[in-house]
């Protein structure tokens, strides 16, 4: 079974849902490099330091920084079990340097038209107590109180990226950056194509699962 995994997808196709489904299955390694970036800062590693000397001045973390700390990670004997990569590689510099490090078995980019990407993200509402996630549209999402959040009743709010304006924008900088990724692995016959339009998860692992094996 391929169990090197990276995902793409633009903004509100579903990637971290499905890279959760996936880890609980096969007991596989989630890496995300927003969680290590918390995680080392936390632990105060040099990494971390490193990380939070940037954050700190307002700066975006450094590219060669973001690659450090995911080939740390891949260091690790855990991820002999397999792993998903879930936000990495975001650009071709940080693709060419995953290749040095590690081999990947297959990627997976998950497509989903722009209306359906505005639907889910624009219909996203998040609680300000406890972070959980609803939606005004999505059955399996929508408060059972309106405006409440069914696990401690805070009040639910949109986030700022969730707004359409700012939809398109992330779209745009997913576009510019990251789906030169789709002809790069392409070309090295790593990449498959699963629509992630259906809003039944169910059906999306379906047609994932046999792309594994």
């Amino acid at each position: 079974m391929k169990n090197r995994l990276v995902f793409l997808g633009a903004p509100g196709v579903g990637k971290g849902t499905y890279t959760k489904r996936l880890v609980a299955e096969y007991r596989w390694i989630q890496i995300s490099p927003g969680d290590l970036l918390r995680t080392n800062v936390k632990d105060e590693t040099e990494l971390g330091k490193r990380a939070k000397e940037s954050m700190d001045k307002g700066d975006l973390v450094p590219d060669g920084l973001v690659i450090d700390l995911v080939q740390d990670r891949l260091s690790k004997d855990d991820v002999e079990v397999g792993f998903i990569l879930d936000g990495f590689p975001r650009t071709i510099n940080q693709a060419d340097a995953l290749a040095n490090f590690q081999e990947i078995d297959l990627v997976i980019n998950f497509v989903a038209s722009e209306e359906k990407i505005l639907e889910r993200l624009s219909g996203r509402r998040v609680c300000s107590k406890c972070g959980a996630i609803f939606h005004v549209s999505n059955k399996n999402l929508i408060p059972k109180v309106e405006g409440k959040c069914d696990n401690c009743q805070g009040d639910l709010f949109q986030r700022d990226d969730d707004k359409p304006e700012a939809i398109k924008e992330r779209l745009k900088v997913y576009n510019d950056q990251t789906a030169p990724l789709i002809e790069y692995y392409q070309e090295k016959g790593l990449l498959k194509i699963v629509d992630a339009n259906p809003d039944n998860v169910d059906e999306i692992i379906e047609n994932v699962v046999p792309l594994l094996e």
